[in-house]
């Protein structure tokens, strides 16, 4: 059986990049080949890598506040790409100031994200809809 393949990177101007290096170290231990982008990663740079690699999924942190901003016409650009069903899985401080995350959350499965976490999910989350998502 293949090993699942997944993307991650923190998007846009965003420099935080801890969470970013914990993230990819407990998908590797959960058996994922992490292909980690880095800090201040484009929305192109994400689809050149997952086109690359095959990936079965695209995990974007954003720490700053501005992942709304940052994120917006993700999707339209994997479709473009070729990349139509690929899941999208959004996480972190992903807008500014105090929102109720219900509300961000339907925003991002709006802008065609398949999951969007608010700050402190637990990295098992993640990892158990990763799994769920591509098996």
């Amino acid at each position: 059986m293949k090993t699942k393949t997944i993307v991650t990177g923190v998007i846009g101007a965003d420099v935080h990049a801890v969470g970013n290096k914990i993230l990819a170290f407990a998908l590797e231990e959960a058996g994922f080949n992490v292909v980690n982008l880095g800090v201040m990663v484009s929305q192109e740079e994400f689809i050149d890598a997952a086109i690359e690699t095959n990936a079965d999924a695209i995990v974007v942190s954003s720490l700053y506040g501005h992942g709304e901003i940052d994120c917006n016409g993700l999707r339209e650009k994997c479709e473009e790409a070729g990349l139509k069903n690929i899941p999208l899985l959004a996480g972190g401080n992903l807008v500014v100031g105090k929102q109720d995350f219900a509300d961000v959350e339907k925003r991002f499965i709006n802008m065609g994200f398949t999951r969007a976490y608010p700050p402190g999910t637990t990295l098992e989350t993640t990892i158990h809809d990763l799994n769920e998502l591509i098996g």
